[in-house]
């Protein structure tokens, strides 16, 4: 990979983190709700920009954004009767899930910005 496709593989992470990051704070700080959309769109951007990516150190954030959204979304929906018993379970629960994602996502910018890859 090129430095010019590098740079362009960087701009798409880094944009696919900014969205995942507005999704994660709005799921941690009520009232400050994303929309859904968003996530939706940094997922499209990478499952369609993961094979550019492909056999670089960029490859491993695109596996480990896909893989944070789709084990969030398990979480969500495994625990999403919990709201049924009462309010507190399941906030609770959908609580500790959105800090996980939180701190996936920030951990995922740090490493980028020190450009390593994430660990598998």
């Amino acid at each position: 990979m090129n430095d010019s496709q590098l740079d362009s593989m960087r701009t798409v992470s880094w944009v696919s983190y900014l969205l995942h990051l507005i999704v994660a704070v709005g799921a941690v700080f009520p009232g400050a709700q994303a929309s859904l959309a968003l996530l939706l769109v940094a997922l499209i951007m990478d499952l369609v920009k993961k094979g550019d990516a492909d056999g670089s150190w960029m490859a491993s954030h695109f596996s480990f954004r896909i893989r944070t959204v789709l084990w969030a979304g398990v979480l969500y929906a495994v625990t999403s009767p919990l709201w049924l018993l009462l309010l507190a379970p399941g906030w609770l629960a959908w609580g500790v899930i959105s800090i996980w994602f939180l701190y996936r996502i920030v951990k995922g910018m740090v490493r980028m910005n020190k450009d390593l890859p994430m660990e598998t």
